[in-house]
């Protein structure tokens, strides 16, 4: 969800990290025929990997769709945000399968640069906001009021958060205000990423089967809400424009409208891979469910994707292109 700076001389480095895609069974029966689908020069389509379950969930069942229903090769490359929408200048993407606002890199790359092209919504609805274990909620009622957190910053001291109350966030490349918040709110504070967001989840786990005091970022769609109850702590509402200046933050964060992006050339293609990512739409609960087989059921995503799409033909059916 989420990016911010990155530093140059990571960025050629990471577009070249590539994993193909395993076929969930072996080779596939149309990947030679002469009237299948082709993207690029080789018939592949270039998805971005975001860090973070749910993006991988959609990839999942997309990636899945391209290869088994009309005959592509997917590649899929694991990249932080905005190094994915680097991508669409150089070549190395064709898409971002879930996008999370990110308006500064839509006017670069889309309306400056004219390299890529918002293909609307996937249906799933993002939040980000900060929680408390439920626990933390019932037993002191005012902590889910913002205004309050000072007084409960010594509960959330660690060893890293420099006699501060620790709020802690994920991977640094996600969307975070975060820093600026704690700043602007006059919060008693520090920041601390867990790294990722496998630590982020364990940690809230934690918290919550050991009675562990924890302040921290989290977002949906989510899995863990369906297995784990937290309550989100109130910041000052979001009004439009509240966020123009980063530094300047002290508002919560708006509701997303995720949304798919993919490179101008590859639009132009118009091709079956073209349409089937355009017309793609689904559910929170979809995609919960793909990532919870990834996460807590020891699913391949290759695995998961195959599971959902065999198990839900009437979701992902209208988006197939007619002519395929």
């Amino acid at each position: 969800m989420r990016q911010v700076k990155v530093r140059l001389t990571a960025v050629a480095a990471a577009l070249t990290m590539t994993v193909a895609v395993a076929g969930c069974g072996g080779a596939k029966s149309d990947a030679g025929s002469s009237d299948a689908p082709a993207a690029g020069s080789k018939g592949t389509v270039k998805l971005a990997i975001n860090p973070w379950v749910g993006y991988e969930a959609n990839a999942a069942v997309l990636g899945h769709l391209l290869e088994k229903k009309l005959g592509y090769k997917v590649d899929k490359k694991n990249l932080k945000e905005e190094i994915s929408w680097q991508g669409f200048e150089t070549g190395e993407v064709d898409a971002i399968v879930e996008n999370w606002g990110h308006d500064d890199l839509k006017k670069t790359y889309i309306t400056d640069k004219k390299v890529a092209v918002d293909l609307g919504p996937t249906g799933n609805k993002g939040v980000i906001g900060w929680y408390v274990p439920q626990w933390m909620a019932d037993q002191y009622p005012d902590i889910t009021d913002g205004k309050n957190l000072n007084k409960y910053a010594d509960l959330f001291k660690t060893s890293e958060s420099g006699g501060k109350g620790q709020l802690l966030d994920g991977d640094p490349s996600f969307v975070t205000n975060d820093a600026a918040l704690v700043t602007n709110l006059k919060l008693n504070y520090k920041v601390v990423y867990s790294g990722s967001e496998a630590a982020l989840i364990k940690a809230a786990q934690q918290a919550t089967a050991q009675k562990k005091p924890l302040l921290f970022y989290f977002y949906e769609p989510q899995w863990l809400f369906a297995k784990e109850k937290y309550a989100r702590v109130k910041l000052p509402a979001y009004t439009a424009g509240c966020d123009a200046d980063p530094k300047k933050v002290a508002c919560d964060y708006p509701d997303y409208v995720l949304d798919k992006i993919v490179s101008k050339k590859f639009a132009d293609t118009n091709s079956p891979a073209f349409q089937l990512i355009k017309n793609f739409q689904w559910t929170n609960d979809d995609q919960n469910l793909v990532s919870d087989y990834i996460t807590n059921q020891g699913m391949t995503a290759e695995a998961a994707g195959e599971k959902w799409v065999n198990e839900h033909e009437a979701t992902w059916k209208p988006w197939i292109p007619a002519t395929s």
